[in-house]
């Protein structure tokens, strides 16, 4: 039998806005204690958009809707590939979890300033208005897109 073709995982973002302040829903992640938009893997049985919507649920007790994709990013050293929607909340009420130590609504700006550049940038590119962005990252920082045709020297 041939090798097995490596495999790579997707995961689902979820910037959820409030639509009346503008406000985007961050949790504090228990385990290393980084502010990250809600998320997690994208399970086998379900759709991005079910997954964006089971996450949210799970680690902040609000109920999102997702609107649009807002973007693609790749975490280089790992292998994930995570789908970022848009959302607007539409129920539920702010809780932590057992991923989150804390699950809050801040301004735009402190939430992209909280979070690592490869997560905060998820918040800016859905709050720009802009299609679909497709970026890389090593896991924390947004690295630079890799060269589409190889270089002859």
């Amino acid at each position: 039998m041939t090798e097995e073709t490596p495999r790579h995982s997707v995961s689902v973002t979820g910037v959820v806005v409030r639509p009346e302040d503008g406000k985007v829903l961050v949790i504090k992640r228990a385990d290393d204690g980084r502010w990250v938009p809600p998320g997690g893997v994208l399970e086998l049985d379900e759709t991005p958009e079910q997954c964006v919507v089971r996450e949210v649920w799970e680690e902040t007790g609000i109920k999102a809707k997702p609107i649009r994709l807002t973007g693609v990013y790749k975490n280089m050293n790992l292998g994930v590939v995570s789908l970022a929607f848009l959302c607007e909340p539409v129920g539920g009420e702010i809780r932590a979890s057992d991923e989150s130590t804390v699950t809050a609504w801040l301004t735009s700006e402190d939430a992209v300033k909280r979070c690592p550049e490869a997560r905060g940038i998820r918040i800016s590119d859905a709050l720009s208005g802009s299609a679909p962005y497709v970026r890389v990252h090593d896991g924390t920082s947004i690295t630079p897109k890799q060269q589409l045709y190889p270089h002859h020297h």
